[in-house]
């Protein structure tokens, strides 16, 4: 069966964007990014990894899914951002943006949704964001690979959104660190 893996840069209090959706004060360049990028490419737009001469073959994930405001972060420009995936944006308020055709949007709930791409053959699948969608998803996660980042965001969009008390059980399967001070921590269910 295939796995979903939520993939995510974080900050040290669990935020993955600012209160407007900022991300900009988690580290990109540095001594992590080349190593990350091995273990999980394909996960950066088709277009920049493009020309960044970044390759895309080998990426672990044949299916990227996101809540709207993730996706919504590279338009207009990108309105198809990780063309070399099947693209599943969940919204219920939006619809589709000029040249997305290869991009699936639906309303129907996650929960379904993943229950139905897990039955089905292939590689895995990449929950790219944000904190609502992943809350929704949280019991079908099959594994975490965050990118801890060193800093404090103070408040912002938390990694699985406001899900209150309910602890799950996780099982270190890989840490690393760089000088960076970004950390690859990747986590299976427990």
């Amino acid at each position: 069966m295939r796995e979903l893996t939520y993939f995510v840069a974080v900050s040290l209090d669990g935020y993955i964007a600012g209160p407007h959706g900022e991300f900009d004060a988690f580290a990109v360049a540095g001594d992590h990014a080349a190593p990350i990028w091995d273990r999980y490419r394909g996960t950066a737009p088709t277009q920049l990894a493009e020309s960044a001469g970044l390759p895309i073959e080998g990426c672990p994930f044949d299916t990227v899914l996101m809540g709207w405001n993730t996706y919504a972060v590279g338009l207009p420009a990108l309105p198809s951002p990780y063309s070399h995936l099947r693209q599943i944006i969940f919204t219920r308020e939006h619809s589709s943006p000029p040249g997305s055709q290869e991009v699936q949007f639906t309303s129907a709930d996650p929960r379904e949704v993943i229950g139905e791409l897990k039955s089905q053959p292939g590689d895995g699948i990449w929950l790219c964001g944000g904190g609502q969608l992943a809350a929704r998803l949280r019991p079908d996660i099959d594994r975490l690979a965050l990118k801890v980042q060193p800093v404090m965001f103070g408040s912002g969009i938390r990694l699985f959104g406001d899900t209150g008390y309910a602890p799950d059980r996780w099982r270190l399967e890989n840490m690393q660190s760089f000088a960076s001070g970004v950390c690859l921590a990747e986590y299976s269910r427990g």
